[in-house]
Formats: C-alpha cells, structure tokens, sequence
C-alpha cells in the first residue's frame, strides 16, 4: 500500500499539470471557494445572536428585521460565491479535459498500426470518452469542492470552540467514528471503482465490435448467442456498481447515525445545564443551542460530502492512470523523420528487406526489388505470402525489421511522415468511408480542393455519371461506413480521393475483388486513368486485371520468386504464375460452360 502512494501523487500532480495553462481560472475558482467556506458557518451565529437577543431576550421588530437583512446580504453573498466557484470550477475542467482529450487523440494518430492491431477500438473510445468524463469531475466538483469543504470545517470548529468549547468538544465525541467509517468506505470505494473501470471497457469493447460487425452477427445467426453475452458482461458492470451502492447504502445512514448522535450529546449538555438555573438563564441558551444545532449539521454535510468527493478523486485518478498509460505508450510510437525536400518520381528501392508481424515469424525474407518511376508492378501470389506487408511497409504502417527502403536514395525512415504520405495514395479492398458527404469523403475536408476539383476527378475516373444518379448528387449523405453504396461504387469514390490528391506513388490493394463484372470494368478504367504517369503498385487475385503491368512480381512465403510481364511469366515451364493463371482460366471457362 505504501509504494502505492508516491505513485498516486506523482499521478495526480500530472494531472494538475494540464491546469498550469488556467492559472486564472483555477485561482478565481480557489478563491472563491475559499471564501465560500465562510457565509455557511455565519448563518448559524448570526441565527443563534437574533434569537438571543431579538426574540427571547427583548422583542425588537426593528433590530430583528435589521439583522434578517443582514443575514439575507449572507445568504445572497454566499450564492454569488457559488455561481463564481462553480462557474470557473467548470471553465478550468472543460478547459483542461479539452487539452488532454486533443493531447490522447493526437497520440493515437502517432501510433503505428500495430498498436490497433494489439487494443480494441471500444477500449480506445473508453479512453477518450469516458474516462475522461470521469477526470472532468476532478477538476468541477473534485479538488474544489474538497478545497470548500475542509474551509469549511475549519470554520465551523473554530466558530464552535469559540462560542463554547466544553460544549463543542461534547459533540464532537462521535466524530472518530466517523473518520473510521469514512476510511473503510475509501477503501471499499477505490476496489469498486477499479472493477468499474475494468467493466467499462469491457462493456465499451464487446458494444463496439458487435455493432461493427453486425452484419456477421445476422448472417450466422447468432443474434440470441450474442445477447446471452452481453448480458453477462453487462451483469458485471452492474455488479461493479453495486458494490459501490453497497458502501453508500452503509456510510451514509452511519453518517446521519453519528450527526443524531451529536444532537443528542447536545441535548444532553443542555439537560445537564438547567438544572437549577432560572428561566431567564435557561432562555439565555436557547441561541446558542440553536446555532449548535445548525453547525452540527453543516459539520457533518461537508465530512459526508468529503467522502463523496474523495471518491471522485478515486474515480478521475483511476481513469487518468489508464489515460497516462496511453500517453506514456512509446514502444508503438512511430517517430517521423525531417527530411521534407525529396523527389518522389523516383525508383522505389527494397534492399534486403525482412519483417514481421510477430517477432521470429518473418512474413517477408530478403526481399531486393526496384520499382522504376513511372512504372506498374503487379504482386501476386497466396494469401499470407507477404503481398500487402510490402505496401504497409512502404507507407510505413508498420517498421521493417531489417534492410532499408530507399525512395531514391533517401530511406523512408528519414522522409518526414507527412511529406511520405501525401505522396503516397492507397486504395484498399475493404474501403472505408466516413458518414458525410461523398463530396467530404472524397477530399477528407482538405479546403484547397473546390467542387469543380472534385467533378472534374470524377469525371476522369468514370463515376461522375453514378454519382450524378444519385439524390444530392455529391453533397449526398452515404451514411456510417458508405453503407448506402454499393461496393464498387465506394471503390470508384476511394479512386477519385487517390486520383484527386495526386500521388507520385499509386497502390491498389485487391481493388476489383469484390466487384462485380460491371463494376470491375470501370474500375479497370479508372485503374488506367489513374495510374498514368506514376509509380503504381498493384495487388491482385484476378490476374486478368494486372496482364497489362509492366512487370508482374509472384511471391510465395514472403520471398519473391518470380518477376516479368505477363507474357515472359507464361513462358515459364511449371511456373507458379503459368499454374495460377491456368487455374483462373479454367475455372472462368466451367463457369462460362455453366451458363
């Protein structure tokens, strides 16, 4: 528990290191709240003298009502304080959650791809999400309130002791039993807000992949399967939570157990106090009881509150920690390079290139390839033989492990990563579109292109026609995912986004193979458009789509084993190439039969 300790402040003095930029907002909220602490406390006594002396001692309307104003100045002084506490409270939380919420997301898109690889997306948007929320109350109703609430109390207990100590030391005789229970409910507290937190991602997680993959879940039927899970695990965010109802089911009747305990003792005190006295003495207390009275509950409300807001801290610190763990993440943190001055219409050089995705299990083995500016090379081969690490690899998603590709004769290592990916375009198989427009999605919210940039790529590209077809035209929304789209005609829109950003390096990855043969035709055209003039990359399974590249690379288990156009690799006797290409022909001439 001890080592635990240092390691909490220095957590918590990082999150306070966000507020450093709102010094102004978080000292107006200091202050204020500090001056808070003190109009509370003051009603009891000014209370307790009006009716000492206005009501029993001697009826004064005047003096009474003179002193009900007064308190009616506290009263308005202390909401004022509070609007301004509250206020800035707010400002310096949203303010500091802002600047780590932007802080989280700009790491994550520093993170190479095997980080995705590795975490859940669900866990990431708790990240950004939730556990943020959870740090927010820190600042708005956390340390400031804390701040209040131990003025506070000094406040009252100095106010107490200083009306009548013998008195004040007797009601605060059930006071170290409450500190004890308010221990115990920190402790139950922080292990429940650590199951809750587990539960949260979990529950985040398992919502997350199934809606995205709902699709799957409808096909295979597994809609009750799947409902039977959830509701296991959101069983165990329920539990998590009820634990920590649980705690606040005990504490809080404990507390108000203690504050009648206190009244009580109050009691008794003015029990013992009468005995022999006269009515004007025994009239004489009836101020200073009633202001007790009052203070022993305002005593108790900021001590009960304390174990409310302490649980906040517990929560936010928690949360941060997960928070801090992403931004501490630099194993998977993909450093950029400096230099910005490169000529991309280059050759493309891999020179002894391995790599893998799992240590000691190399998907790609010495791999020497020259992509010549201008040229179309086509990779081929099995599934798994390496064919999309290259274009992962050159686009840096991920680091090879050994050798070095050159663009030119400057590594990619060395090319700043923004100036290497602007230069690079890649159209994927499974295309991925944001909900907007198809105007949005086509130039991803970059303002340098207009409507006429936009019309005139599609135009060029094939799918002007298909898009003018559409209600809206390219102001059209398409939905989470483009999923009013067909396939082909995302495809067609993930072109005129290559084609429109102009790339000196092209890669197509299984571009035509989940397209129709309608569809399969305007994308061959729009392949032919687009890929004019620049170094293209292609990645096919139907070989009738890349006969027309320059070259043709055939890879097998990561190592390239073939190289040549279409006509030289026929050529070969028992070729890998020639028996695939023989292959898809002959299943393509059964199925013609069939028809």
């Amino acid at each position: 528990m001890k080592s635990k300790n240092p390691q909490k402040k220095k957590l918590f003095k990082r999150l306070l290191f966000f507020a450093k930029p709102y010094r102004k907002y978080l000292s107006i909220a200091i202050i204020s709240v500090i001056l808070l602490s003190i109009p509370g406390p003051l009603r009891p006594l000014l209370i307790g003298r009006m009716v000492d002396k206005y009501i029993v001692q001697s009826q004064n309307p005047g003096m009474l009502l003179w002193w009900s104003m007064l308190l009616l100045g506290v009263m308005v002084l202390e909401g004022i304080l509070q609007l301004i506490s509250s206020y800035f409270s707010n400002l310096l939380a949203q303010s500091v959650i802002r600047d780590l919420r932007k802080k989280i997301i700009q790491h994550f898109l520093r993170l190479r791809m095997s980080y995705f690889d590795k975490n859940p997306v669900g866990a990431m948007v708790t990240r950004v999400v939730s556990d943020m929320e959870a740090i927010t109350e820190v600042f708005s109703s956390g340390i400031m309130e804390i701040i209040s609430d131990l003025f506070s109390l000094v406040f009252i207990l100095f106010l107490m002791f200083m009306n009548n100590w013998e008195l004040a030391w007797m009601t605060l005789v059930p006071i170290p039993f409450l500190l004890l229970a308010t221990r115990i409910f920190a402790r139950s507290m922080k292990d429940s807000f650590q199951k809750e937190r587990v539960a949260v991602t979990r529950l985040n997680t398992f919502v997350q992949e199934r809606l995205s993959g709902i699709s799957v879940v409808q096909l295979f039927n597994r809609e009750r399967e799947e409902y039977k899970r959830f509701e296991k695990i959101n069983e165990g965010h329920k539990q998590a939570h009820i634990q920590a109802v649980w705690a606040n089911s005990i504490f809080f009747p404990i507390v108000e157990i203690l504050s009648s305990l206190s009244i009580a003792f109050l009691l008794v005190w003015g029990a013992l106090h009468v005995s022999g006295k006269s009515a004007a003495e025994i009239r004489s207390m009836y101020g200073e009881v009633f202001a007790f009275t009052l203070w022993i509950n305002q005593l108790y409300r900021p001590i009960r509150q304390l174990a409310d807001k302490f649980n906040i801290l517990q929560r936010g610190t928690v949360r941060a920690e997960r928070v801090f763990d992403v931004l501490d993440e630099q194993a998977d943190l993909q450093e950029s390079g400096s230099i910005t001055d490169v000529d991309f219409a280059q050759s493309v050089h891999f020179e002894n290139v391995s790599f893998s995705y799992v240590k000691d299990s190399l998907v790609l083995k010495n791999v020497n390839l020259t992509i010549n500016h201008g040229e179309t090379v086509a990779f081929v081969g099995a599934t798994g033989a390496g064919k999309t690490s290259i274009v992962n690899l050159l686009g840096r998603f991920y680091e090879h492990d050994s050798g070095v590709i050159r663009i030119g004769n400057v590594p990619i290592q060395e090319i700043k990563l923004s100036e290497l990916r602007k230069n690079i375009a890649i159209v994927l198989q499974d295309v991925f579109l944001f909900s907007g427009t198809i105007f949005s999605n086509i130039t991803l919210g970059d303002m340098q292109f207009t409507n006429d940039d936009v019309v005139s790529a599609a135009k060029a590209v094939g799918a002007h026609e298909f898009i003018m077809n559409l209600p809206g035209n390219y102001q059209h929304e398409i939905g989470e995912r483009g999923g009013v789209l067909s396939v082909g005609q995302r495809q067609l829109i993930a072109f005129i986004r290559a084609y429109i950003y102009a790339p000196q390096i092209l890669i197509l990855d299984e571009a035509t193979s989940s397209v129709d043969s309608e569809s399969e035709q305007l994308i061959q055209r729009a392949t032919e458009q687009i890929t004019k003039g620049r170094t293209s990359i292609v990645i096919a399974h139907r070989l009738s789509t890349i006969q027309k590249a320059d070259r043709i690379v055939v890879m097998e288990k990561g190592e390239l084993v073939e190289i040549g156009s279409h006509q030289e690799l026929l050529q070969l006797e028992n070729g890998y190439y020639r028996r695939l290409y023989d292959m898809q022909f002959f299943n393509q001439n059964e199925e013609h039969e069939a028809i």
